[in-house]
């Protein structure tokens, strides 16, 4: 083993005989070593050959090898052992990259990593295996159930391996004022959403108006005014997936909250730090309209009334439904006419009044428009305790009676 060398000093040798110099004799470079092994062998065959040619090359004199030999079983139980060593680290760079990775926990740790927690997912969702409580004497954690039906279900970790990604690169965050209003409208009490700025003096303030499910008021109760509870129902279920899927609060039912309590919760997870949005209802417009329908003579009169009020209801399909109308959206005569003479018994269809509520609004029956802007929505929901959210007349001529 090569020692350090021992440093000499000698005097004499400078200017004058005081001055030394510090002398070191260095040994020689140390040769190359030679690196004819192939860096790229990963398997049994490859370990084997290299072996046995290294073998043949340092025995020239040595023309005949059997796999009895000594020399060759050693070479082939070192090959075994060298591509189990490979698989082994195959496998464990493989784990290092989500693309790749194998065990459902690297999968379901990545995904984590990058910001899909795939595991508390399923638990508010109550997706499996946590869709039915553990069975007896089952003491595993619920990450190890999880990883456990995954390895059953490979298929499922695949689509969630490439869903992950997709669901991080997409843009959730009510960054923009278009994100805002779009965000808003991803939710399930919310049918229209338009967002603006507004600057308020000191800082500029986003401006989000609504048009909620059923046309609530912000502040009603949610289940206020409804017609079925079944309806009612779904549109909870609804709204508890979506809370539970982005980890949202969610006022208790029991509470009957209100429209505004439960969007509260999202606007303050989704928005700009710092940002301060305030939410509002949209303006609607009633309107008032006159009809007069010529009726074919081989339908009833009755028949066509319920489908007439069908086609400009607010249920769904309706023209008036809910969110269908955009914010400052005009109203045209010409989209009544397409969806009254698509009726089955309609010959004819004549709009004798049509224009906004309110004595001081003219009659647009002549022009067929009327104007609407901002925020204002056309509402014409023709009930008789609700006069102020429009109304419309009906009369039909021709048909048979009953």
């Amino acid at each position: 083993m090569a020692q350090d060398p021992t440093p000499v000093v000698q005097y004499g040798l400078g200017c004058c005989p005081d001055c030394g110099q510090r002398q070191v004799d260095l040994p020689d470079l140390l040769p190359a070593l030679g690196d004819d092994f192939d860096w790229d062998q990963r398997d049994y065959d490859g370990f084997r050959l290299f072996m046995l040619q290294e073998l043949a090359a340092r025995y020239p004199e040595r023309s005949r090898w059997t796999p009895a030999d000594v020399e060759v079983a050693l070479v082939e139980v070192l090959a075994c052992a060298l591509d189990q060593l490979s698989d082994a680290m195959d496998r464990a760079a493989a784990e290092g990259w989500l693309e790749t990775a194998r065990q459902p926990a690297s999968v379901r740790r990545w995904l984590s990593l990058i910001g899909d927690d795939v595991l508390g997912r399923a638990q508010r969702l109550g997706l499996p295996p946590f869709d039915a409580p553990p069975a007896a004497g089952d003491t595993r954690s619920d990450a190890q159930r999880f990883d456990a039906w995954w390895l059953d279900h490979p298929e499922k970790m695949d689509q969630a391996r490439l869903d992950g990604p997709r669901a991080v690169h997409d843009q959730h965050r009510m960054v923009t004022v278009d994100d805002y209003a779009a965000r808003l409208e991803d939710h399930p009490l919310v049918l229209r959403a338009h967002a603006w700025e507004r600057w308020d003096g000191s800082w500029t303030t986003v401006h989000v108006a609504v048009v909620p499910w059923a046309l609530l008021d912000l502040d009603e109760p949610i289940d206020k005014g409804v017609a079925t509870d079944a309806l009612n129902d779904a549109v909870w279920a609804e709204t508890v997936a979506f809370h539970a899927e982005l980890g949202l609060a969610l006022p208790a039912r029991a509470l009957r909250p209100s429209v505004r309590s439960v969007l509260y919760p999202y606007l303050e997870d989704w928005r700009m730090v710092g940002q301060e949005v305030v939410l509002e209802r949209a303006v609607e417009v009633g309107i008032v309209l006159g009809l007069a329908i010529q009726v074919d003579p081989d339908y009833f009169q009755s028949e066509l009334r319920r489908a007439v009020e069908r086609a400009l209801g607010t249920g769904p399909g309706g023209f008036f439904a809910p969110g269908r109308l955009r914010f400052g959206e005009d109203l045209w005569a010409s989209d009544l006419y397409q969806a009254l003479m698509a009726l089955d018994g309609v010959q004819n269809v004549c709009i004798n009044r049509f224009k906004r509520l309110g004595d001081r609004y003219p009659d647009e029956s002549a022009s067929g428009r009327i104007a609407l802007e901002g925020l204002e929505i056309a509402v014409c929901d023709n009930l008789p305790n609700r006069p102020q959210r429009g109304f419309y007349t009906l009369r039909l001529n021709g048909g048979r009676k009953g």
